[in-house]
């Protein structure tokens, strides 16, 4: 912890410091903590300023203090006043550093960094898993105002049946190249899932899509993906699996639980 009266352990704890920040800052999980980084080191190269100002007037006005290892003081003052020039000119220098550090501070506060491409490689569709509207749409934006938009995909998530969902998907056609969104709706994604909603009063619904990576062609048959329409097609078609144990399906006084099998 800085005492602010030692300026030797003051030093030691800022030498310190730099070589952990040197160490830490090789590499960055997100880039945006850049800029804070920057922040904290142009105040750093602030201070910096003033210590190289300080040290040197504290060699110019203990100059007569100053000896040699022989004694001599005339000697000593003449280093003393040398030691004066280098700081006061590695402080000059400093003002240099200051105005860039700045300019990169302004410059890096003006980058919307965007989240890295997901490890899983890149997804070719999206596969529709819950599609709700009015009152069962409510119930999940009630989730959503209460307890986050993690809660409610971890909710609805419960309506994935995995390949099953998936099949029946591609059988209906709910599957798309692209997120379909209408111009009002909100989108957050959380893993392979991502989650649209709609507050409107008249129009306010609920989808969960799940990442699919296109690994086969589906049937002959089966109709093929649709394209990103302007809004999905009013439908119900999340399967359930009415089991003792399953903690995620409604219970049957829900209203949430009508219409839902595929």
């Amino acid at each position: 912890m800085p005492t602010f009266q030692n300026p030797t352990t003051g030093a030691a704890e800022a030498s310190e410091a730099l070589r952990g920040l040197a160490h830490a800052s090789r590499v960055f999980e997100d880039p945006a903590d850049t800029y804070a980084v920057l922040g904290d080191l142009l105040a750093g190269v602030r201070s910096l300023r003033q210590v190289l100002d300080q040290l040197a007037t504290t060699h110019l006005t203990n100059r007569a203090r100053a000896h040699d290892d022989a004694g001599d003081q005339t000697a000593g003052a003449t280093y003393a006043l040398a030691a004066t020039a280098e700081l006061q000119q590695a402080a000059a220098l400093l003002d240099g550093v200051h105005d860039r550090v700045d300019a990169a501070l302004a410059a890096s506060g003006r980058i919307a960094w965007h989240p890295a491409p997901t490890a899983a490689g890149p997804v070719s569709r999206w596969v529709s898993t819950v599609f709700l509207q009015g009152q069962e749409a409510d119930e999940v934006l009630t989730i959503i105002d209460r307890d986050g938009t993690d809660a409610a995909i971890e909710h609805l998530s419960g309506f994935d049946m995995g390949e099953e969902t998936t099949q029946a998907a591609l059988v209906n056609g709910y599957v798309y190249d692209t997120i379909p969104t209408g111009p009002l709706d909100r989108t957050t994604t959380n893993g392979i899932y991502t989650l649209t909603y709609n507050h409107d009063h008249d129009h306010g619904h609920v989808s969960l899509l799940r990442a699919h990576p296109e690994t086969q062609e589906p049937d002959a048959q089966a109709p093929s993906a649709r394209t990103t329409p302007s809004r999905q097609p009013s439908r119900r078609h999340a399967p359930v699996v009415e089991e003792e144990d399953d903690w995620f399906a409604p219970s049957q006084s829900s209203p949430a639980l009508r219409g839902r099998a595929l």
